[in-house]
């Protein structure tokens, strides 16, 4: 371990919270893991954390505070815990454990907790906020890892005992040390939100990155409305925070992107649109996984908000936004009607999966538009009143047309009161300008712009 607190004590002098971070990171090669725990055993270390922090100083003045020298022992103490049980997990040593993940999430949730108790009893200063970040992030991992096994575990006992089971519900089990991950985060997160130094010392600089790993979080636990308690804690406290664009572009564009997720699940697109273009511009070029995330819902957003449908060019790069979107684009563009709804069906699990297949489902009103539109041209134009007078569209057009063009699109026999109703819904919603005179069977349209927003 004498490598770890060379790298505490540098770490400390500069007051690197990013480099001391790394010292009690899971993700050092494994060979250095092994190391630290075969360092010690349970016995003495205590007394070994104690003697390498101590070893570390050249003089008393450089030591540090008494209590907050005691806070990182128990630190430390945890971390090496957590190690061994990573180091068995790795090593496959714990045949009769049958939850080693768990375990491993136990150990590491205990380092998360005094780090939180050195924060509060021990004086951790502001600067050390970096500890967190790598505290918050593998105790989600490790929750993730911990509920996979046990579903796979359960699901092996199921089919070998499936006699005698107890009344119970296996979906509220499924995530239960994701769940347990939540309320750990939370705490981190209050213990940021709740910090009263001036900013230049604050632990406000680590509120975006756990408020990130709770989205992250809740997502997963499909339990999405609760990141609503989260931005609605940042909104009442951003008057004593630091402002959104001095956090690292990272964070940044993590929270923007959620945020936009969220107002796209509350159905406010045009909020959604403004969070998600933020954080598609910010998004650096070569990270495709993450653009292609923002991608997936800003595309319904556009086609909502705007009516404007994805270029090949756009989703070039992402040949699964390809495989979604292209095919439900090309039968919009074309009032293909029944082919629409084949393609929404054909990719159904995928459009539920990503919460954006109502969202699509509202596309058939452009589909639908387009047909109408399409109706609409094949009419041509008017005879001039007087000579040499520009030609006008004609915008008296029988509802016998429009029923035909619907029924041949759907694949369905329609009558007249069921195309009456298509064509009010598309004149409320301002998809086309006119009005239904039924009295003669025809739909009166503008004369300037019957369709708003196609250039006809």
């Amino acid at each position: 371990m004498d490598a770890l607190f060379s790298d505490f004590s540098d770490a400390q002098k500069s007051c690197d919270g990013f480099k001391l971070s790394r010292t009690i990171s899971p993700a050092l090669p494994f060979d250095k893991l092994r190391n630290v725990w075969k360092s010690c055993n349970a016995q003495d270390v205590k007394n070994v954390v104690k003697r390498g922090i101590h070893n570390t100083y050249i003089s008393k003045a450089q030591a540090l505070p008494k209590d907050e020298t005691a806070g990182w022992i128990e630190v430390y103490s945890a971390y090496w815990k957590a190690v061994g049980a990573l180091v068995k997990v790795r090593d496959s040593l714990s045949p009769n454990n049958k939850s080693p993940w768990a375990n491993v999430y136990e150990t590491w949730k205990e380092v998360v907790s005094l780090l939180h108790r050195g924060y509060l009893a021990h004086g951790f200063e502001a600067w050390t906020v970096p500890c967190l970040y790598v505290a918050g992030k593998y105790l989600r991992e490790f929750a993730v890892k911990a509920d996979e096994e046990r579903n796979n575990s359960s699901s092996m006992d199921s089919s070998a005992e499936a006699n005698f089971q107890d009344d119970f519900n296996p979906e509220a089990e499924q995530h239960e040390k994701l769940e347990d991950c939540a309320r750990q985060l939370n705490r981190l997160f209050n213990l940021c939100l709740s910090d009263r130094a001036p900013l230049d010392n604050s632990r406000k600089w680590g509120i975006y990155h756990v408020a990130n790993l709770l989205f992250k979080t809740y997502f997963k636990l499909n339990s999405a409305p609760l990141s609503n308690n989260i931005l609605k804690s940042l909104s009442a406290g951003r008057g004593d925070m630091p402002p959104l664009s001095k956090f690292p572009k990272s964070q940044q564009v993590t929270y923007k992107y959620y945020e936009g997720v969220l107002r796209f699940l509350e159905e406010d697109y045009v909020q959604a649109e403004k969070h998600l273009t933020e954080a598609w511009s910010m998004c650096h070029k070569d990270a495709m996984k993450n653009k292609e995330m923002i991608l997936t819902y800003l595309v319904p957003c556009h086609l909502l908000t705007t009516h404007t449908l994805p270029t090949k060019k756009l989703l070039e790069p992402y040949p699964r936004l390809q495989k979604l979107f292209l095919p439900l684009s090309r039968h919009i563009k074309g009032g293909e009607l029944h082919a629409f709804d084949l393609a929404l069906q054909e990719g159904e699990d995928e459009f539920v999966k990503r919460r954006i297949y109502l969202t699509l489902e509202r596309g058939r009103d452009i589909a639908l538009r387009n047909l109408l539109r399409k109706v609409f041209l094949a009419g041509g134009f008017e005879e001039a009143k007087t000579e040499g007078a520009s030609k006008v569209r004609r915008t008296r057009v029988p509802i016998a047309e429009f029923t035909a063009a619907i029924s041949l699109g759907s694949h369905q026999t329609l009558d007249g009161d069921e195309v009456e109703c298509f064509l009010a819904n598309m004149i409320y919603k301002n998809l086309m300008k006119g009005y239904i005179a039924r009295e003669r069977g025809v739909v009166v349209l503008s004369k300037s712009g019957a369709f708003p927003g196609t250039g006809v």
